[in-house]
């Protein structure tokens, strides 16, 4: 943040001083917004790899991307999120040939960036 008040004119001690400032108010909390753009991804049924892809977008720092993408793997929100995924496409594509409706599901998968063996897994399950 103080380097994109630095390049909009901001003198870097004026810069640091205000985001210091806001850091110790808690008006500026980066946790909070890596937890609340991970809330997002959940609720757009991204995988591991798209979550942290957003998050690094959302310049969240790589060490609490990878910390939150790793919490949420553990907690199972990307497998539940696939399995969520599985269901949206395979009722969607109702009344299609099972090719291409494992077409479209991996498709939207690997967009969503989830894990190949877990989408393996949803469409041995969903469009057997």
């Amino acid at each position: 943040m103080v380097a994109r008040l630095v390049d909009k004119g901001y003198a870097r001690s004026t810069a640091e001083a205000v985001v210091a400032r806001l850091v110790e108010l808690r008006l500026i909390d980066d946790d909070a917004f890596a937890e609340d753009v991970l809330r997002a991804c959940h609720a757009r049924m991204m995988g591991a790899r798209g979550a942290y892809r957003e998050l690094l977008r959302k310049d969240v720092s790589e060490s609490m991307a990878r910390s939150k993408v790793d919490r949420a793997e553990k907690l199972g929100l990307f497998e539940e999120n696939a399995w969520e995924l599985g269901r949206t496409v395979s009722m969607k594509t109702a009344g299609m040939d099972r090719e291409r409706r494992l077409r479209r599901f991996w498709s939207a998968g690997g967009r969503k960036g989830h894990d190949p063996e877990v989408l393996r897994r949803v469409a041995h399950e969903l469009f057997a």
